[in-house]
C-alpha cells in the first residue's frame, strides 16, 4: 500500500471508529503493512479520533522504529499477526464494548456461535485468547498458534478476541478490516440482547453459505 495513502487511511478509520464509539479515550490501535515491507502503526497512548498522519510510527521489517512518535506497545502482536497471516494488510485492535462484555463471563473457546449468515461470511470463527496483561509478548505467540490451527482446518481467521481487552481483526485493507470489526461488534451486541440465546445455524445452512458464497466456516 502507498505510504501517503496508508497514513491518511489510518487517520480516517481511527476518527470514524472513535466517533461511532468503537474506541474511547486512548484505547485501540491500527497498523498497516506497506508495499516495501515496512509498517505504520498508531503511537502509544494516542487517541484514534485525533491522529495526525505525520506522527504515525514507522517501523522497518525487523521491528525497529525509524520514524514518528513512539509505536504502540502492541507492535509485537501486530507483527506476529502479519507473519502468520500473509494476506493481512491492516490490523485493528479495539476495546469494543459488546465484544469485551462477552468475555467478562465464561464464553468458551470461541466468542460467538454462527448465529447470522453475515457473521459467518464476513468474520468467521473468533477464538478467545486467555487473559494476559496489555502488551504481554506471549499473546503474539498464542494468536499465531490459533491462526495456524484454524488455517490447517481450512477456516482461515480474520479475528481473535483477547479476553477482557478486545478484538484484533485484520484484512487486506483498512476499509476491509473495519468491516470485519463492525460485523463482529454488531453480532456481539445481538448475542447480548437475545433472550433466550439463539441456536447457531445448522450444518445444512452453513453448507449453503460455503457453496453459495465460499464461506470458510
Amino acid at each position: 500500500m502507498n505510504e501517503d495513502f496508508a497514513r491518511r487511511e489510518i487517520c480516517r478509520v481511527g476518527r470514524s471508529l472513535f466517533e461511532r464509539g468503537y474506541v474511547h479515550a486512548t484505547a485501540g490501535n491500527i497498523s498497516v503493512r506497506l508495499a516495501d515491507g515496512n509498517f505504520l502503526i498508531t503511537p502509544t497512548d494516542a487517541c484514534l479520533g485525533f491522529l495526525e498522519p505525520d506522527r504515525l510510527a514507522k517501523v522497518d521489517a525487523q521491528g525497529t522504529q525509524v520514524g514518528g512518535d513512539r509505536a504502540s506497545k502492541t507492535l509485537v502482536l501486530h507483527r506476529r499477526i502479519y507473519e502468520a497471516a500473509p494476506e493481512a494488510g491492516c490490523v485493528i485492535h479495539t476495546h469494543s464494548t459488546h465484544c469485551v462484555a462477552l468475555t467478562l463471563q465464561p464464553c468458551g473457546q470461541e466468542l460467538l456461535p454462527p448465529i447470522t449468515p453475515y457473521f459467518v461470511m464476513k468474520v468467521g470463527h473468533v477464538p478467545v485468547i486467555p487473559y494476559r496483561r496489555p502488551g504481554d509478548p506471549e499473546v503474539g505467540e498464542l494468536v499465531s498458534q490459533q491462526i495456524e490451527r484454524y488455517r490447517d482446518r481450512g477456516a482461515p481467521l480474520r479475528a481473535v478476541m483477547l479476553e477482557r481487552l478486545g478484538p484484533n481483526v485484520w484484512h487486506e485493507t483498512p476499509a476491509g478490516a473495519t468491516a470485519v470489526l463492525e460485523e463482529l461488534e454488531e453480532t456481539a451486541r445481538l448475542w447480548g440482547m437475545a433472550q433466550p440465546k439463539p441456536q447457531g445455524l445448522t450444518q445444512e445452512q452453513l453448507e449453503q453459505l460455503r457453496s453459495a458464497f465460499g464461506a470458510a466456516w
